[in-house]
């Protein structure tokens, strides 16, 4: 967690979380599905799933509703790579954080140019658009007119903050023009990556977290959730010096060398949201920043992959003004507590959620 040291007095830490609603033969698609949600998937490999609304959702139709978008579910992985299912659960359970009901996953979108276009895409039909893209031009160059009646109305103060967002909007969709660009030149192009997901990992993680600062800079939504590594991915990490797939190492044994890799590829991950942290952190909000002003968590619904296990689960809390705190528990305590405090906080009241216990007052 070194990474999170900026930010540590808006941090807690949670160790002995439980997910008991996991316990399941589909361990990794019950981890998955039961994150969000406290609640074991109905096992099924058909089309009749069923699991509960994930909090996200529920928070969403309190403080989305007034927003264009009420929430933004992201991830890396693409459709070409999340093939698997798990011990009679239907891929659908692993492949989701997000539940608006108990029959209906909202999929994750891992295109930056999809995502930018639902975000700031106006102007003429989409035919339209996708005509000026192929001649370089900017999606912002469709509402200039627009942006420049709206500045002529502000202050100089606020003219400033708007030419800065707009910078920053003309930034991050300059770096998916550069990879469609890289994409379209390459000799041997990735068939399973869209022309504008960069080629590095990290690269596209940073501009998937980039774009969810912009939303939520511009009040374009108030909830996202990003599923940076999905249950059993293969993917490698050469450049932090892990070759081998995540998932067989994640399946240590206790084996040493294979443990150093394991908090490698984590501290990587906890690295990665510390830079979407610090972002928000930087991006003034009102009377503070959009870092006081908002509740992230991470975490994993396993605890030990080698023993495909719900307990003691890597869980952290950031945002707002109380931090500095590690919340360790002496016997396993259900995550619906995290989860029914989140719902609170939004300002949804509830007695209970799931096997919850109870409020956790010091995130309140």
């Amino acid at each position: 967690l070194a990474s999170l040291m900026p930010v540590m007095d808006q941090t807690t830490v949670i160790t002995n979380a439980e997910l008991k609603m996991a316990n399941s033969a589909g361990n990794h698609a019950t981890a998955n599905s039961s994150f969000l949600t406290a609640t074991l998937a109905k096992r099924t490999e058909g089309n009749d799933y069923v699991l509960s609304t994930s909090i996200d959702q529920m928070i969403a139709k309190q403080i989305g509703r007034d927003t264009q978008i009420p929430s933004l579910e992201l991830g890396t992985d693409l459709i070409a790579m999340v093939g698997n299912c798990d011990n009679g659960y239907a891929c659908v359970y692993q492949n989701n954080l997000s539940w608006s009901s108990p029959t209906n996953p909202l999929p994750t979108e891992a295109d930056p140019r999809v995502i930018f276009e639902r975000l700031f895409g106006d102007g003429g039909s989409a035919k339209d658009r996708q005509s000026e893209l192929r001649k370089n031009r900017s999606i912002l160059d469709w509402v200039t007119e627009d942006m420049a009646s709206l500045q002529r109305k502000l202050g100089s103060g606020d003219r400033t903050k708007v030419t800065e967002y707009i910078d920053s909007v003309r930034e991050v969709e300059r770096r998916i023009q550069k990879a469609e660009q890289q994409a379209g030149e390459a000799v041997l192009p990735d068939l399973d990556r869209p022309a504008s997901v960069p080629a590095a990992w990290e690269d596209h993680v940073k501009l998937m977290f980039d774009l969810q600062v912009l939303a939520l800079q511009a009040d374009i939504t108030r909830v996202t959730t990003f599923q940076m590594a999905r249950e059993t991915s293969t993917r490698t990490y050469p450049q932090i010096g892990v070759p081998e797939p995540h998932h067989p190492t994640s399946h240590h044994s206790n084996d040493p060398e294979k443990l150093a890799k394991l908090a490698k590829i984590n501290a990587y991950h906890v690295s990665l949201f510390a830079y979407f942290l610090n972002k928000l952190k930087a991006t003034p909000d009102g009377d503070g920043s959009l870092l006081d002003h908002s509740t992230y968590m991470i975490g994993s619904g396993l605890g030990n992959p080698s023993l495909h296990n719900h307990t003691n689960l890597p869980c952290v809390v950031v945002g707002g003004h109380k931090g500095g705190r590690h919340i360790k528990y002496a016997e396993p305590a259900p995550m619906a507590n995290v989860h029914l405090t989140l719902l609170e906080k939004a300002g949804i009241h509830k007695e209970s959620w799931s096997d919850s216990t109870g409020h956790i007052e010091d995130l309140l």
